[in-house]
């Protein structure tokens, strides 16, 4: 499943990310931000509009995500 079908409140890992469909800069902020395959992530906000951005927890941090960019993150259930 896609990180934006990630039920909230759900724990799941970056099994792949689809780096050829998102632009150089925002593959650059994923990168930067360590999000990659093998990373622990958790969906903590999705915005109440379709199609607005998503806030996921990567680590510590809590990071924003435009939808397009969230489709593009392939996860698998945390086991």
């Amino acid at each position: 499943m896609s990180l934006a079908q990630l039920p909230h409140a759900f724990r799941a890992v970056v099994e792949s990310v689809d780096w050829t469909r998102l632009a150089a800069p925002e593959a650059k902020r994923l990168r930067e931000l360590g999000l990659d395959e093998g990373v622990s992530v958790e969906m903590v906000h999705r915005a109440t509009i379709g199609g607005g951005p998503l806030a996921c927890r990567i680590g510590r941090m809590t990071v924003a995500l435009r939808r397009h960019v969230a489709q593009a993150i392939h996860v698998v259930p945390a086991g």
